[in-house]
């Protein structure tokens, strides 16, 4: 079979759901839905399907076929929206040692970027689509990977990535943590379990642009480290000498310990979560032992912002949770996000900067935009944009997969 498009497509009726055929690992789609995947988007959705095979399960890897049986791509297959996620586009199969040779390329391009220094051992090294491993994550902290699976494909194949990731050359990964509990599908059933996959526990302090941090895999969010905002922490320590600081949903206080080596005069970190913020006393004394400057507080963050005095901080620091985690909660993510930057806008002193993020992805960079600059124009403040912030080189985005795209943020100055 060629891979190409001929132009030629037979006339069919839409079926209301895909039909079963004993076509075994096949899945062909139906007239025209083979344009996206052309276009080497990775996602095939359910109303492109033509035929399932009669045996298909949940995490097979399929072939998949164009309505006239030209080869589209090799991929894995899962119940759902998202029904096939291509992983090799043009190809009946999978070639031989296929994670390896991708988990290679995506090491290589963080080498590329200078991310693997001395001074610096945590990143993330697969990001998905942007390193056309669709379903897959793994950030590295040190001589530890964490690796999370989001489709059943990549959760049936852990083992052999696991694998492939302690052979990459000069790496040194010891061990791998498989932490996939809260990211499969429900609907797959799979109960899995956070596991070490290969190693063990035995230690868990990394470092990122000089500063330590403990990364609390087993038990804290996402893989136990925003990694994601490590430039964008990097420039604010830039804006820090003198400022009091106000660190909102501060997490593991990655913000709070930038701002202490830029020189901040004072920092506050706020998070709702008491385990947070211990977590962030415990990386400031790992950086700054016995330094004054810094203060938390297990704190509702909209109340905290609503009981301050105003003029108090002369840089905010707003990163909170996904306010609108799918495409039906985009007003109320847009509502919760005017309303945040409209009381930091009230708030801050004259003169100050404000960071603000959104990490939802079903907000768009224009509705983020949008949504600061309607609570800056209800505030009565003048407001200039001076930096337009996004995801690292580490995250990259697949120029055929724009969703890829997540991280929004903005540097404000408020006069």
């Amino acid at each position: 079979m060629n891979y190409h498009k001929n132009g030629n497509h037979g006339r069919a009726q839409k079926s209301a759901g895909p039909r079963r055929t004993d076509e075994k690992g096949v899945i062909r789609l139906l007239p025209g839905k083979e344009e996206s995947v052309l276009r080497h988007h990775p996602w095939i959705f359910s109303g492109a399907i033509a035929t399932l095979p009669a045996d298909i399960e949940e995490g097979d890897t399929v072939t998949v076929l164009d309505y006239e049986g030209n080869v589209l791509g090799t991929g894995h297959y899962q119940i759902g929206s998202i029904m096939v996620r291509i992983l090799e586009f043009g190809a009946d199969a999978l070639p031989d040692d296929f994670y390896f040779q991708r988990l290679i390329s995506a090491y290589n391009l963080r080498s590329t970027l200078g991310l693997i220094r001395e001074d610096n051992n945590c990143f993330r090294l697969v990001h998905g689509e942007g390193d056309f491993l669709p379903g897959l994550i793994v950030d590295i902290y040190g001589d530890t990977a964490v690796m999370q699976a989001h489709s059943p494909g990549m959760h049936f194949a852990r083992n052999e990535i696991a694998e492939a990731l302690t052979r990459l050359p000069e790496a040194r990964i010891r061990n791998v943590y498989y932490k996939s509990e809260t990211t499969l599908p429900y609907k797959a059933a799979l109960d899995p379990e956070n596991e070490y996959l290969i190693g063990s526990y035995d230690g868990n302090i990394a470092m990122e642009n000089g500063l330590l941090f403990n990364i609390d895999w087993l038990k804290g969010q996402k893989t136990g480290f925003f990694v994601d905002q490590r430039e964008n922490r990097r420039l604010l320590e830039k804006f820090a000498a003198g400022k009091t600081v106000l660190n909102m949903f501060c997490y593991t206080g990655g913000f709070s310990v930038y701002a202490m080596r830029g020189g901040a005069k004072s920092v506050d970190s706020v998070d709702s979560s008491a385990k947070a913020a211990a977590l962030t006393d415990a990386n400031i004394a790992l950086n700054f032992p016995g330094d004054s400057r810094h203060m938390t507080h297990a704190e509702d963050a909209f109340k905290y912002l609503a009981d301050m005095p105003a003029d108090k901080y002369d840089l905010i620091i707003l990163d909170p949770p996904a306010f609108a985690k799918h495409r039906g909660a985009i007003k109320n993510g847009l509502i919760g996000y005017r309303k945040l930057n409209a009381k930091a806008f009230e708030k801050i002193k004259s003169g100050g900067i404000l960071f603000t993020f959104s990490c939802s992805q079903a907000i768009t960079r224009d509705m983020f935009r949008m949504a600061v600059f309607t609570a800056a124009a209800r505030s009565g403040r003048k407001v200039r944009i001076l930096h337009q912030l996004s995801q690292p080189a580490d995250h990259p985005i697949d120029i055929s997969h724009p969703e890829g795209e997540y991280l929004k943020g903005l540097v404000l100055e408020v006069e």
